[in-house]
C-alpha cells in the first residue's frame, strides 16, 4: 500500500516537474484528484534542492557553515514563498480571479518544486568554481548568477502555469514574485548565505 501510494506521488511529482501547466489545469477542472501526499512530495522537492544546494553555498566555510547554509536556505526559501501567497490569492480575488485558494497554492508548489531540481543540477557549477577559486568574490558571483538564471525561469514557469489556469488575465501574478525576490533578498542577507562584504573590498 505504502510503496503503491509513493509511487503514485513520484509519477504525479514528474508529471509535474514536466507538465506544470497541464498539472495545475487538472486539479482545477477536476477538483482535487490528488492526495495530500503529492503535495507533500513537490515540497519535499523543493526543499531538496534548497537543503543541497545550502550546502554547497558554504563549502569554503566548512562543515558548520556548509549546515547553516543549508538550513537557513530553506528557511529563507520557503518564508519568502510562504508569506505572500494570502496576498496573491486576496488581489487575484479583488481583480477577478477566480482561482479556488487550492489552485494558486499549487500553482507555487509546482514552480517551487521545479526551482528545487533546477538548483540540484546547479550544484555542480557552484561546487567547481568554489572548488577552483576559492575566493569569496567568485563564490558570491557565482551564486548570484545561479540564483539569477534559476529565477528568470521560474518567473517563466509560474506565469505559463497561470496564463494557463486563467487565459484571460495573462502573466499578470508574475508580478507577485517580484515581491518573493524582495523578501528573499532581505533574508538572505539577515541569516548571512552570502559574504557581501567581498564586493566591498573589491573597490578599495
Amino acid at each position: 500500500m505504502f510503496r503503491d501510494r509513493f509511487q503514485t506521488s513520484l509519477a504525479h511529482v514528474g508529471r509535474a516537474l514536466r507538465e506544470p501547466e497541464a498539472f495545475a489545469l487538472r486539479w482545477q477542472r477536476e477538483g482535487t484528484p490528488y492526495r495530500w501526499d503529492v503535495f507533500a512530495a513537490l515540497a519535499l522537492t523543493a526543499a531538496a534542492g534548497t537543503l543541497t544546494y545550502g550546502l554547497v553555498m558554504g563549502l569554503s566555510g566548512g562543515w558548520e557553515r556548509m549546515l547553516w547554509c543549508s538550513l537557513m536556505y530553506t528557511l529563507a526559501a520557503g518564508v519568502a514563498w510562504g508569506l505572500p501567497l494570502p496576498a496573491l490569492y486576496i488581489l487575484n480575488s479583488l481583480t477577478g480571479s477566480r482561482l479556488r485558494a487550492s489552485t494558486t497554492f499549487l500553482a507555487a508548489l509546482v514552480t517551487v518544486s521545479w526551482g528545487g531540481l533546477a538548483m540540484i543540477f546547479a550544484i555542480p557549477i557552484t561546487w567547481f568554481f568554489t572548488a577552483a577559486l576559492p575566493s569569496d568574490l567568485v563564490v558570491l558571483l557565482v551564486n548570484l548568477l545561479v540564483f539569477s538564471v534559476v529565477h528568470v525561469a521560474l518567473f517563466d514557469v509560474f506565469s505559463r502555469v497561470m496564463a494557463s489556469l486563467e487565459p484571460r488575465r495573462g502573466r499578470l501574478p508574475v508580478l507577485w514574485l517580484l515581491l518573493v525576490t524582495a523578501i528573499g533578498g532581505e533574508l538572505f542577507y539577515a541569516f548571512g548565505l552570502f559574504r557581501f562584504d567581498a564586493l566591498t573590498r573589491l573597490w578599495h
